[in-house]
């Protein structure tokens, strides 16, 4: 599937979704659909028809907040049909604000609480190295998550048990709930202490689909750890690098002029 068109789709079903469910997390929701669309568009190794095949490649989002992306991907790449998305987090839906795999097909794992995205993953990638199985677990946390512990004392794991099975990805939007990443804890110098705990780590621009398909597709002998440098807000100019759609809702001429730049784009 051609990733670039996926994303395109994405976008725009993530504020339908939003508009309809009268709902949040729009910022966040953007800044991660290319790197969704290159894993479900050639990375990933899925059958929609078969979700819970045991050698399928695992994808966990750890920062459940931006759910909304993961459903309308899910939709498009054929788990379910994209009229279900019509329902999101509105009563009795099954898709829920944050991602959740209840009767879900092809969510591997529920997320909202930050930090267990990583931890659970690395138990994923050990199961099935203990198992001699061939898939790969791929985990999406946001940079903004990296101030909870658990995911540093994941990394120490992965390291240690040298599960290159394993492929983290780092939403590097620089914005957490109400400022910068900075502002809040600094994080900085981030590479320097990914690599300082063992990982193989790379920086690749998050909205570049040629740049993230080739640093997936690399293999390592050590557990992979990509840093996405992102826009929150992708796509749409008045939310790009905005705290404010971290909780606004898309509704009235914000919803039209939201779908209206996204179809125009060349994204």
């Amino acid at each position: 599937m051609n990733s670039l068109k996926l994303a395109k789709k994405i976008r725009i079903n993530c504020i339908k979704m939003v508009n309809l469910g009268k709902s949040s997390h729009i910022g966040s929701a953007l800044s991660i659909v290319d790197i969704l669309s290159v894993l479900y568009g050639g990375i990933l190794n899925f059958d929609p028809k078969k979700p819970l095949n045991e050698e399928r490649d695992r994808f966990i989002l750890s920062k459940g907040h931006a759910g909304v992306a993961v459903y309308a991907t899910l939709a498009e790449v054929g788990f379910f049909s994209t009229e279900v998305l019509k329902t999101h987090c509105q009563n009795g839906s099954k898709l829920s604000g944050h991602v959740s795999h209840k009767d879900v097909p092809g969510v591997e794992f529920s997320t909202g609480s930050l930090g267990h995205g990583l931890p659970v993953a690395c138990g994923i990638a050990m199961a099935g190295k203990i198992a001699e199985s061939s898939f790969n677990v791929y985990v999406l946390l946001g940079d903004g998550e990296l101030d909870e512990g658990s995911n540093w004392e994941a990394m120490m794991f992965a390291s240690h048990h040298k599960l290159n099975n394993l492929t983290v990805i780092i939403d590097r939007n620089n914005l957490q709930s109400i400022t910068t990443t900075d502002k809040t804890l600094n994080l900085e110098p981030l590479e320097a202490k990914l690599m300082s705990f063992g990982m193989d780590v790379s920086v690749v621009d998050g909205h570049d689909h040629i740049e993230l398909y080739e640093s997936l597709k690399t293999k390592s002998e050590k557990p992979k750890l990509i840093i996405a440098n992102t826009t929150k807000g992708k796509g749409v100019s008045f939310m790009e690098n905005s705290v404010d759609w971290h909780y606004k809702t898309p509704l009235g001429v914000y919803f039209d002029r939201a779908i209206q730049e996204i179809n125009e784009s060349s994204l």
